[in-house]
Protein backbone atom coordinates (compact mmCIF):
# COMPACT_ATOMS: atom_id res chain seq x y z
CA UNK A 1 0.00 0.00 0.00
CA UNK A 2 1.23 3.11 -1.01
CA UNK A 3 0.58 6.05 0.86
CA UNK A 4 0.28 8.78 -1.87
CA UNK A 5 -1.08 11.85 0.27
CA UNK A 6 1.74 10.93 2.63
CA UNK A 7 4.67 10.72 0.45
CA UNK A 8 3.94 13.14 -2.60
CA UNK A 9 2.28 15.63 -0.22
CA UNK A 10 4.19 15.01 3.31
CA UNK A 11 0.50 15.44 4.86
CA UNK A 12 0.81 12.79 7.86
CA UNK A 13 -1.87 10.17 7.97
CA UNK A 14 -3.62 7.24 9.91
CA UNK A 15 -0.98 4.55 8.69
CA UNK A 16 1.94 6.33 9.18
CA UNK A 17 3.64 4.49 11.97
CA UNK A 18 2.85 0.82 10.53
CA UNK A 19 3.75 2.03 6.98
CA UNK A 20 6.63 4.38 7.30
CA UNK A 21 7.79 3.96 11.26
CA UNK A 22 6.89 7.22 12.82
CA UNK A 23 3.91 8.67 14.67
CA UNK A 24 1.45 10.87 13.22
CA UNK A 25 2.57 14.65 14.07
CA UNK A 26 0.63 17.82 14.43
CA UNK A 27 -0.02 18.31 10.64
CA UNK A 28 -2.64 16.05 10.64
CA UNK A 29 -5.24 17.27 12.18
CA UNK A 30 -7.64 16.01 14.42
CA UNK A 31 -8.04 12.21 13.76
CA UNK A 32 -11.80 11.09 12.90
CA UNK A 33 -14.19 10.00 15.85
CA UNK A 34 -13.96 6.57 14.85
CA UNK A 35 -9.89 6.05 14.59
CA UNK A 36 -9.22 5.62 17.93
CA UNK A 37 -5.66 4.97 19.16
CA UNK A 38 -2.95 5.68 16.49
CA UNK A 39 -0.80 2.41 15.68
CA UNK A 40 2.37 1.48 17.79
CA UNK A 41 5.54 2.41 15.74
CA UNK A 42 7.29 -1.18 15.39
CA UNK A 43 10.76 -1.42 15.60
CA UNK A 44 11.22 -2.36 11.76
CA UNK A 45 9.16 -3.01 9.06
CA UNK A 46 10.12 -6.87 8.91
CA UNK A 47 9.00 -7.31 12.77
CA UNK A 48 5.39 -6.04 12.32
CA UNK A 49 2.77 -8.09 13.12
CA UNK A 50 0.79 -8.64 9.90
CA UNK A 51 -2.49 -6.71 9.20
CA UNK A 52 -5.31 -9.73 8.99
CA UNK A 53 -7.80 -10.19 5.91
CA UNK A 54 -10.81 -12.77 7.18
CA UNK A 55 -13.03 -13.57 4.34
CA UNK A 56 -16.04 -14.32 7.24
CA UNK A 57 -18.29 -15.82 4.32
CA UNK A 58 -17.99 -16.21 0.63
CA UNK A 59 -21.09 -15.67 -0.18
CA UNK A 60 -21.68 -12.30 -1.97
CA UNK A 61 -24.79 -10.72 -3.60
CA UNK A 62 -23.03 -9.26 -6.69
CA UNK A 63 -20.99 -11.14 -9.30
CA UNK A 64 -18.32 -8.76 -9.91
CA UNK A 65 -15.85 -9.63 -12.98
CA UNK A 66 -12.75 -9.57 -10.62
CA UNK A 67 -13.76 -11.31 -7.62
CA UNK A 68 -10.24 -13.04 -6.08
CA UNK A 69 -12.72 -15.27 -4.39
CA UNK A 70 -15.08 -16.31 -7.33
CA UNK A 71 -18.24 -15.85 -4.91
CA UNK A 72 -21.81 -16.25 -6.05
CA UNK A 73 -24.95 -15.58 -4.20
CA UNK A 74 -25.44 -18.78 -2.86
CA UNK A 75 -24.64 -21.06 0.30
CA UNK A 76 -21.06 -22.41 1.32
CA UNK A 77 -21.46 -25.16 3.79
CA UNK A 78 -18.13 -25.32 5.62
CA UNK A 79 -17.32 -21.51 7.31
CA UNK A 80 -16.16 -21.24 10.31
CA UNK A 81 -18.44 -20.73 13.27
CA UNK A 82 -19.42 -17.98 15.50
CA UNK A 83 -17.51 -19.81 18.27
CA UNK A 84 -14.55 -20.37 16.13
CA UNK A 85 -14.10 -17.22 14.55
CA UNK A 86 -14.48 -15.72 18.05
CA UNK A 87 -11.39 -17.83 19.41
CA UNK A 88 -9.88 -16.96 16.01
CA UNK A 89 -10.15 -13.32 17.15
CA UNK A 90 -8.89 -14.04 20.52
CA UNK A 91 -5.79 -15.37 19.22
CA UNK A 92 -5.37 -12.47 16.70
CA UNK A 93 -5.38 -10.06 19.99
CA UNK A 94 -3.06 -12.38 22.13
CA UNK A 95 -0.76 -12.26 19.22
CA UNK A 96 -1.40 -8.11 18.62
CA UNK A 97 -2.16 -7.83 14.99
CA UNK A 98 -2.73 -3.83 14.16
CA UNK A 99 -5.86 -4.59 12.37
CA UNK A 100 -8.07 -6.51 11.17
CA UNK A 101 -9.84 -6.40 8.26
CA UNK A 102 -13.47 -8.40 8.01
CA UNK A 103 -14.12 -9.13 4.36
CA UNK A 104 -16.10 -11.60 1.93
CA UNK A 105 -17.70 -12.41 -0.26
CA UNK A 106 -19.74 -9.72 1.08
CA UNK A 107 -19.37 -9.51 4.78
CA UNK A 108 -23.01 -8.18 5.57
CA UNK A 109 -24.78 -11.37 4.31
CA UNK A 110 -23.19 -12.99 7.56
CA UNK A 111 -25.63 -12.55 10.56
CA UNK A 112 -23.23 -12.55 12.97
CA UNK A 113 -21.02 -9.87 11.90
CA UNK A 114 -21.80 -7.91 14.63
CA UNK A 115 -21.23 -10.14 17.13
CA UNK A 116 -17.69 -11.26 15.53
CA UNK A 117 -16.83 -7.04 15.45
CA UNK A 118 -18.13 -6.32 19.27
CA UNK A 119 -16.01 -9.43 19.87
CA UNK A 120 -12.97 -8.10 18.59
CA UNK A 121 -13.31 -4.84 19.54
CA UNK A 122 -13.47 -6.13 23.55
CA UNK A 123 -10.36 -7.81 22.86
CA UNK A 124 -9.22 -4.44 21.82
CA UNK A 125 -8.79 -5.20 18.02
CA UNK A 126 -8.84 -2.21 15.54
CA UNK A 127 -11.89 -3.79 13.11
CA UNK A 128 -12.06 -2.66 9.20
CA UNK A 129 -15.24 -3.67 7.11
CA UNK A 130 -14.50 -4.01 3.30
CA UNK A 131 -18.16 -4.21 1.49
CA UNK A 132 -19.51 -3.81 -1.68
CA UNK A 133 -21.68 -1.44 0.15
CA UNK A 134 -25.09 -2.31 -1.67
CA UNK A 135 -26.44 -3.55 1.73
CA UNK A 136 -25.64 -0.32 3.92
CA UNK A 137 -28.93 0.57 4.41
CA UNK A 138 -29.96 3.85 7.49
CA UNK A 139 -29.88 0.76 9.95
CA UNK A 140 -27.09 -1.25 8.92
CA UNK A 141 -25.14 2.06 9.00
CA UNK A 142 -25.75 2.94 12.65
CA UNK A 143 -25.24 -0.78 13.78
CA UNK A 144 -21.98 -0.35 11.62
CA UNK A 145 -21.22 2.88 13.50
CA UNK A 146 -22.18 1.42 17.25
CA UNK A 147 -20.16 -2.15 16.15
CA UNK A 148 -16.81 0.31 16.49
CA UNK A 149 -15.77 0.00 13.03
CA UNK A 150 -12.32 1.95 12.73
CA UNK A 151 -13.29 2.52 8.89
CA UNK A 152 -15.50 1.11 6.31
CA UNK A 153 -14.10 0.38 2.59
CA UNK A 154 -16.82 0.40 0.01
CA UNK A 155 -16.03 -0.67 -3.20
CA UNK A 156 -17.20 1.14 -6.98
CA UNK A 157 -15.82 0.16 -10.08
CA UNK A 158 -16.23 3.12 -12.16
CA UNK A 159 -19.36 5.61 -12.25
CA UNK A 160 -22.67 4.56 -12.95
CA UNK A 161 -23.24 2.00 -15.63
CA UNK A 162 -19.48 1.25 -15.64
CA UNK A 163 -19.48 0.11 -12.28
CA UNK A 164 -22.94 -1.66 -12.87
CA UNK A 165 -21.70 -3.92 -15.75
CA UNK A 166 -18.53 -4.59 -13.59
CA UNK A 167 -20.23 -5.21 -10.65
CA UNK A 168 -22.70 -7.77 -12.37
CA UNK A 169 -25.94 -5.79 -11.16
CA UNK A 170 -27.59 -2.72 -11.80
CA UNK A 171 -28.35 -0.11 -9.56
CA UNK A 172 -25.39 -1.46 -7.85
CA UNK A 173 -23.64 2.00 -8.32
CA UNK A 174 -27.08 3.69 -6.52
CA UNK A 175 -27.25 1.39 -3.31
CA UNK A 176 -23.54 1.61 -2.91
CA UNK A 177 -23.39 5.53 -2.83
CA UNK A 178 -26.42 5.11 -0.57
CA UNK A 179 -24.33 3.09 1.25
CA UNK A 180 -21.09 6.06 1.57
CA UNK A 181 -23.79 8.34 2.38
CA UNK A 182 -25.60 6.72 5.36
CA UNK A 183 -22.02 5.96 6.55
CA UNK A 184 -20.90 9.39 6.75
CA UNK A 185 -24.37 10.77 7.91
CA UNK A 186 -24.02 9.00 11.32
CA UNK A 187 -20.19 10.07 11.96
CA UNK A 188 -18.97 6.52 10.45
CA UNK A 189 -15.43 7.02 8.22
CA UNK A 190 -15.72 5.57 5.13
CA UNK A 191 -13.78 5.51 1.61
CA UNK A 192 -13.86 4.23 -1.61
CA UNK A 193 -11.93 1.48 -3.01
CA UNK A 194 -11.45 1.06 -6.83
CA UNK A 195 -9.50 -1.60 -8.77
CA UNK A 196 -8.02 -0.17 -12.24
CA UNK A 197 -8.52 -1.33 -16.04
CA UNK A 198 -9.03 -0.42 -19.26
CA UNK A 199 -13.03 -0.04 -17.95
CA UNK A 200 -12.83 2.58 -15.77
CA UNK A 201 -9.17 3.95 -15.64
CA UNK A 202 -10.20 6.79 -18.50
CA UNK A 203 -13.15 7.96 -15.60
CA UNK A 204 -10.37 9.02 -13.06
CA UNK A 205 -10.76 12.54 -13.29
CA UNK A 206 -14.86 11.68 -12.81
CA UNK A 207 -13.78 10.06 -10.09
CA UNK A 208 -11.61 12.01 -8.11
CA UNK A 209 -14.58 14.98 -8.95
CA UNK A 210 -17.20 12.24 -7.32
CA UNK A 211 -15.00 11.67 -4.14
CA UNK A 212 -14.58 15.77 -3.43
CA UNK A 213 -18.47 16.05 -4.27
CA UNK A 214 -19.48 13.22 -1.72
CA UNK A 215 -16.61 14.79 0.86
CA UNK A 216 -15.07 11.27 0.72
CA UNK A 217 -12.52 11.04 3.36
CA UNK A 218 -10.15 8.34 2.10
CA UNK A 219 -9.79 6.45 -1.70
CA UNK A 220 -7.50 3.53 -2.76
CA UNK A 221 -6.56 2.17 -6.23
CA UNK A 222 -5.93 -0.87 -6.62
CA UNK A 223 -3.86 -2.43 -9.03
CA UNK A 224 -5.45 -6.06 -10.65
CA UNK A 225 -4.40 -9.30 -9.60
CA UNK A 226 -4.75 -12.04 -11.54
CA UNK A 227 -6.76 -14.38 -8.97
CA UNK A 228 -10.02 -16.16 -8.88
CA UNK A 229 -12.58 -14.42 -12.27
CA UNK A 230 -9.46 -11.50 -11.86
CA UNK A 231 -8.26 -14.31 -13.73
CA UNK A 232 -9.64 -14.27 -16.70
CA UNK A 233 -9.56 -10.23 -16.86
CA UNK A 234 -5.55 -9.64 -18.38
CA UNK A 235 -7.12 -8.10 -21.26
CA UNK A 236 -8.57 -5.88 -19.47
CA UNK A 237 -5.62 -4.83 -17.51
CA UNK A 238 -3.60 -1.90 -17.68
CA UNK A 239 -0.52 -1.63 -20.28
CA UNK A 240 2.47 0.03 -18.69
CA UNK A 241 1.70 2.93 -20.63
CA UNK A 242 -1.96 3.19 -18.97
CA UNK A 243 -0.93 2.47 -15.65
CA UNK A 244 2.10 5.30 -16.08
CA UNK A 245 -0.89 7.32 -17.24
CA UNK A 246 -3.05 7.02 -14.53
CA UNK A 247 -0.63 7.32 -11.97
CA UNK A 248 0.12 10.81 -13.21
CA UNK A 249 -3.51 11.61 -12.99
CA UNK A 250 -3.71 9.88 -9.00
CA UNK A 251 -0.47 12.52 -8.55
CA UNK A 252 -1.89 15.61 -9.49
CA UNK A 253 -5.32 14.93 -8.09
CA UNK A 254 -3.94 14.43 -4.91
CA UNK A 255 -1.37 17.41 -5.18
CA UNK A 256 -4.49 19.51 -5.74
CA UNK A 257 -6.44 18.01 -3.20
CA UNK A 258 -3.70 18.35 -0.64
CA UNK A 259 -3.19 21.94 -1.87
CA UNK A 260 -6.68 22.86 -1.64
CA UNK A 261 -6.72 21.37 2.01
CA UNK A 262 -9.52 19.33 1.15
CA UNK A 263 -7.77 16.63 3.98
CA UNK A 264 -8.75 13.51 1.63
CA UNK A 265 -6.37 10.37 1.64
CA UNK A 266 -5.16 8.77 -1.24
CA UNK A 267 -4.05 5.46 -1.34
CA UNK A 268 -2.52 2.74 -3.97
CA UNK A 269 -2.55 -0.52 -3.52
CA UNK A 270 -0.74 -4.17 -4.62
CA UNK A 271 1.93 -2.25 -7.11
CA UNK A 272 4.75 -1.12 -5.04
CA UNK A 273 6.61 0.13 -7.89
CA UNK A 274 4.43 3.09 -7.62
CA UNK A 275 6.91 4.16 -5.00
CA UNK A 276 10.03 4.14 -7.06
CA UNK A 277 7.87 6.41 -9.44
CA UNK A 278 6.37 8.35 -6.99
CA UNK A 279 10.01 8.94 -6.08
CA UNK A 280 11.53 9.52 -9.24
CA UNK A 281 8.60 12.27 -10.02
CA UNK A 282 9.36 14.45 -7.04
CA UNK A 283 13.15 14.22 -7.99
CA UNK A 284 11.80 16.30 -11.23
CA UNK A 285 10.30 18.95 -8.66
CA UNK A 286 11.53 18.71 -5.24
CA UNK A 287 15.08 16.59 -4.50
CA UNK A 288 14.77 17.22 -0.94
CA UNK A 289 11.35 15.88 -0.64
CA UNK A 290 12.53 13.00 -2.65
CA UNK A 291 15.29 12.21 -0.23
CA UNK A 292 13.05 12.34 2.68
CA UNK A 293 10.54 9.53 0.17
CA UNK A 294 13.52 7.31 -0.43
CA UNK A 295 14.17 7.22 3.17
CA UNK A 296 10.54 6.14 4.03
CA UNK A 297 10.01 3.73 1.17
CA UNK A 298 13.36 2.07 1.93
CA UNK A 299 12.48 1.85 5.83
CA UNK A 300 8.55 0.08 4.64
CA UNK A 301 10.38 -2.34 2.45
CA UNK A 302 7.76 -2.43 -0.13
CA UNK A 303 6.82 -6.20 -1.13
CA UNK A 304 9.25 -7.52 1.00
CA UNK A 305 7.39 -7.02 4.04
CA UNK A 306 3.85 -7.09 2.63
CA UNK A 307 2.52 -10.97 1.82
CA UNK A 308 3.78 -13.65 4.06
CA UNK A 309 4.91 -10.67 6.97
CA UNK A 310 2.91 -7.91 7.05
CA UNK A 311 -0.36 -8.98 5.51
CA UNK A 312 -2.10 -12.02 5.62
CA UNK A 313 -5.27 -13.82 5.04
CA UNK A 314 -7.97 -16.41 6.95
CA UNK A 315 -10.36 -17.47 3.75
CA UNK A 316 -13.69 -18.73 4.96
CA UNK A 317 -12.75 -22.27 6.22
CA UNK A 318 -10.11 -20.84 8.03
CA UNK A 319 -7.20 -21.70 5.73
CA UNK A 320 -4.29 -19.13 6.58
CA UNK A 321 -2.82 -17.37 3.15
CA UNK A 322 0.06 -15.39 2.66
CA UNK A 323 -2.76 -12.46 0.92
CA UNK A 324 -6.10 -12.77 -0.04
CA UNK A 325 -5.14 -12.95 -3.71
CA UNK A 326 -2.98 -16.59 -3.07
CA UNK A 327 -6.00 -18.58 -2.40
CA UNK A 328 -4.17 -21.86 -4.33
CA UNK A 329 -1.32 -22.18 -0.61
CA UNK A 330 -1.98 -22.51 2.35
CA UNK A 331 0.25 -22.65 4.75
CA UNK A 332 -2.73 -24.59 7.74
CA UNK A 333 -6.00 -24.10 9.23
CA UNK A 334 -6.69 -22.33 12.46
CA UNK A 335 -9.38 -25.03 13.20
CA UNK A 336 -5.91 -26.92 13.91
CA UNK A 337 -3.09 -24.87 14.44
CA UNK A 338 -3.70 -20.75 15.89
CA UNK A 339 -2.96 -18.41 13.26
CA UNK A 340 -0.11 -17.06 15.21
CA UNK A 341 1.64 -20.55 15.07
CA UNK A 342 0.80 -21.14 11.79
CA UNK A 343 2.20 -16.97 10.83
CA UNK A 344 5.80 -17.84 12.65
CA UNK A 345 6.80 -21.18 11.38
CA UNK A 346 8.59 -21.14 8.80
CA UNK A 347 9.16 -24.60 8.08
CA UNK A 348 6.72 -24.15 5.25
CA UNK A 349 9.12 -23.31 2.14
CA UNK A 350 7.19 -20.56 1.08
CA UNK A 351 6.55 -19.16 4.44
CA UNK A 352 10.51 -19.07 4.91
CA UNK A 353 10.97 -17.70 1.11
CA UNK A 354 8.64 -14.64 1.55
CA UNK A 355 9.67 -13.57 4.96
CA UNK A 356 13.75 -13.73 3.14
CA UNK A 357 12.44 -12.79 -0.01
CA UNK A 358 14.91 -10.83 -1.31
CA UNK A 359 17.99 -13.45 -2.02
CA UNK A 360 15.29 -15.54 -3.97
CA UNK A 361 14.19 -12.67 -6.56
CA UNK A 362 15.31 -13.30 -10.38
CA UNK A 363 15.74 -11.14 -13.37
CA UNK A 364 14.78 -7.72 -13.38
CA UNK A 365 13.78 -7.56 -10.17
CA UNK A 366 17.05 -8.96 -8.52
CA UNK A 367 19.60 -5.79 -9.64
CA UNK A 368 16.78 -3.61 -9.86
CA UNK A 369 18.25 -0.25 -8.10
CA UNK A 370 14.86 0.28 -6.74
CA UNK A 371 14.72 -3.13 -4.74
CA UNK A 372 14.97 -1.47 -0.98
CA UNK A 373 12.01 0.17 -2.08
CA UNK A 374 9.84 -1.90 -3.99
CA UNK A 375 10.94 -5.39 -2.52
CA UNK A 376 9.98 -6.80 -5.67
CA UNK A 377 6.31 -5.89 -5.54
CA UNK A 378 3.26 -8.78 -5.77
CA UNK A 379 4.57 -12.05 -5.70
CA UNK A 380 1.71 -14.07 -6.18
CA UNK A 381 1.19 -12.08 -9.39
CA UNK A 382 4.88 -13.04 -10.49
CA UNK A 383 3.60 -17.27 -9.88
CA UNK A 384 -0.22 -16.47 -11.70
CA UNK A 385 1.31 -15.18 -15.00
CA UNK A 386 5.39 -17.06 -14.68
CA UNK A 387 4.48 -20.04 -12.29
CA UNK A 388 7.26 -18.76 -10.52
CA UNK A 389 7.20 -16.80 -7.55
CA UNK A 390 9.97 -15.17 -7.58
CA UNK A 391 10.13 -14.03 -11.21
CA UNK A 392 9.88 -10.29 -11.64
CA UNK A 393 6.50 -8.77 -11.55
CA UNK A 394 4.39 -8.51 -14.76
CA UNK A 395 3.19 -5.27 -13.88
CA UNK A 396 6.34 -3.47 -13.43
CA UNK A 397 6.24 -0.11 -15.53
CA UNK A 398 9.54 1.04 -15.08
CA UNK A 399 11.74 0.58 -17.94
CA UNK A 400 14.88 -1.06 -18.09
CA UNK A 401 16.76 2.66 -19.08
CA UNK A 402 14.57 4.07 -15.92
CA UNK A 403 15.85 0.87 -13.87
CA UNK A 404 19.49 1.39 -14.63
CA UNK A 405 20.22 5.08 -15.06
CA UNK A 406 17.53 6.37 -11.70
CA UNK A 407 16.69 9.27 -14.39
CA UNK A 408 12.38 9.22 -15.12
CA UNK A 409 11.56 8.73 -18.96
CA UNK A 410 9.17 11.32 -20.49
CA UNK A 411 5.00 9.83 -19.94
CA UNK A 412 3.70 9.63 -23.48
Amino acid sequence: MIDITKLYCGRDTTGDPLRYGHSRGAAHGSPHPTEGPGHTVPPSAAARRPVVAWNITRRCNLACVHCYTDSHNQHYPGELTTDEGKALIDDLAEFRVPALLLSGGEPLVRKDLFELAAHARARGLRITLSTNGTLINEANAARIREAGFNYVGISLDGMGETNDRFRGMQGAFDLALRGIRNCMAVGQKVGLRLTLTRRNYQDLHRIFDFIEAEGIQRACFYHLVYAGRGSEMTKDDLSHAETRHAMEIILARTLDFHQRGLGIDILTVDNHVDGPYLYLRLRQTDPERAEQVRQLLEWNGGGANSSGVGFGNIDFFGNVHPDQFWQGYTFGNVRERKFSEIWTDTSDPLMAGLKNRLPLLKGKCATCRFLKMCGGSFRVRALAVTGDPWAPDPACYLSDKEVATGELEPTP
